[in-house]
């Protein structure tokens, strides 16, 4: 018997290697093309930096099974971005649909070990057609298996999911546990079950769009991003990164500290930002732009609870995380959506080590029946909650309207927050002018009587000059000062500076429970 040589045991890893690059053939090459979409390995490869992925697991594939594919339906491996290390994974659509099958979990259950071993993001490239059915329970038990590990890493280090196709019924699962979603607009999908589904069982007709479109799950709170274009996706994910540590225990990168350590014509700006009259908007944006570095402000979820702006920023190069009232939609006031997306933004931040800076201008919470329906008090105990557990520094700001329950949830230093500040516009108080008014005019046989409206007037006039102000507050020592808001970005810089060192112990407990 001759023996084999080593050059042909090359030319079998050659060859080996050359289907595993494509184990769908030409005909999944074709499909593809027809589609426009880029394959698995290309997607890695426009993640990472050039030249750093590391592949493992290319030649896996299920035991047994003379139809199996090399890669089993999904590619994983390290990187870098920016040049920190990265585990990644990426669904191959043209291997089952990129469904789930026992070395598909293998391969990505073993990738969760490895970042949880370095301490390392994780980034999975989502397009799966969900469970493959062909495996029954086996398929089953690695999107078990998965969630196991993501509840090892939640908290730990940062999870991100980019939806590039459907990813429907337990494809879902995975990257809903994870704390970044981002999708491609009129190309990314997430449902559990599809049209054809629900038409069977319901009889409801609904389209792919309207179902799961990434807009739609955008507003429903299920996506965090959304894009126009692959390229724009890693883009996203890539300065995201940028603002995070590796893990809980790292730090994140410092860029450019110690940028315009004076006041600029910027700063002074802010002097004239807020409109005179209460009841005009202005966006939020403008302000935030002005107090934090560079004028980068990096939106997290924008398309849900718009009254609430959650971000990354700035202070002196080191991120921080940023929760602030948007005047320009329901008047900054602060609804069960905005209250959700606040609580699980506070709660992250917390996790990773980031500073969090309250800019307030709210009226409080919602009002309405459907508010009450939707839950506006167990999901602003959620938000109260979150704020109380968060032991990360706190600085508030208060711009304009502070009031009742929304004074509190945003950032009082009774539930925590460490350091308080207002500008002379600010106006705190448990209701505005106008509701107050309405209270007590309510008590006139004819509220709309002349002498009434003039009663009325000369209130809310008095209330405006003399209860909804900052002095009240700052006499009491519930704000630390007010000041000038053209000082504010300045002075957040050196609040954070002392408060760089916080500690805080807690009572010993198992954990804390989210209220409800």
């Amino acid at each position: 018997m001759t023996a084999v040589t080593t050059a042909e045991k090359l030319a079998e890893l050659r060859e080996k290697l050359e289907l595993a690059k494509e184990p769908g053939g030409e005909a999944a090459v074709a499909k593809r093309a027809k589609k426009g979409s880029t394959s698995a390995r290309a997607r890695i490869h426009a993640l990472v930096d050039p030249g750093s992925f590391l592949e493992i697991g290319a030649l896996a594939k299920t035991p047994g099974d003379p139809n199996a594919l090399f890669g089993d339906g999904v590619v994983t491996g390290h990187g870098t971005i920016n040049g920190r290390p990265v585990g990644v994974f990426s669904h191959d659509q043209t291997v089952f649909q990129g469904s789930v099958g026992e070395m598909f979990g293998r391969k990505v259950a073993k990738l969760m070990e490895w970042v949880a071993m370095v301490g390392c993001p994780i980034i999975g490239i989502n397009d799966s057609a969900g469970a493959r059915i062909q495996d029954t329970a086996t398929s089953l038990a690695w999107y078990a298996e998965l969630a196991r590990r993501h509840e090892m890493l939640r908290g730990l280090v940062p999870e991100i999911s980019i939806i590039l196709g459907k990813c429907a019924g337990g494809a879902v699962y995975s990257p809903i546990q994870t704390d970044l979603l981002v999708a491609v607009r009129d190309q990314g999908y997430m449902f559990i079950t599809g049209p054809d589904v629900i038409k069977d069982v319901t009889g409801e007709d609904v389209t792919f769009d309207e179902l799961g479109g990434a807009d739609v799950q955008a507003q429903r709170g299920n996506i965090h991003k959304v894009v126009d274009t692959e390229a724009d996706a890693f883009q996203y994910v890539r300065d995201y990164l940028e603002f995070l540590p590796a893990n809980t225990f790292d730090d994140p990168p410092i860029i450019n500290p110690g940028l315009e350590p004076e006041i600029t014509p910027h700063d002074l700006e802010l002097d004239s930002l807020v409109p005179d009259a209460d009841n005009v908007a202005y966006d939020m944006h403008e302000i935030l732009l002005r107090i934090f570095d560079d004028g980068n402000i990096f939106d997290i979820g924008e398309q849900r609870g718009p009254a609430m702006i959650t971000a990354f920023a700035r202070v002196d190069g080191r991120p921080v995380g940023v929760i602030a009232n948007q005047p320009m939609y329901l008047s900054g006031a602060v609804d069960t959506e905005a209250s959700d997306k606040a609580a699980g933004f506070i709660r992250f931040c917390d996790s990773f080590n980031l500073p969090l800076v309250f800019v307030v201008d709210t009226p409080g919470a919602m009002p309405g029946v459907a508010e009450e329906k939707n839950g506006i008090i167990k999901r602003g105990g959620r938000f109260f909650n979150a704020l109380v557990e968060a032991s990360v520094p706190k600085v508030t700001v208060i711009i304009r309207k502070a009031y009742g329950g929304g004074y509190a949830v945003m950032g009082c230093k009774q539930l925590t927050a460490d350091l308080n500040f207002a500008w002379p516009t600010a106006r705190i108080a448990v209701i505005g002018a106008e509701g107050a008014a309405q209270l007590l005019v309510k008590r006139f046989p004819d509220p709309n009587a002349p002498e009434v409206l003039k009663i009325r007037a000369d209130f809310i006039e008095g209330y405006n000059l003399n209860l909804a102000t900052p002095w009240t507050a700052a006499e009491r020592g519930y704000i630390d000062g007010v000041i000038e808001p053209h000082e504010t970005r300045l002075l957040l810089r050196k609040s954070l500076r002392l408060l760089r060192g916080k500690q805080i112990s807690r009572v010993q407990r198992k954990h804390g429970l989210t209220p409800i």
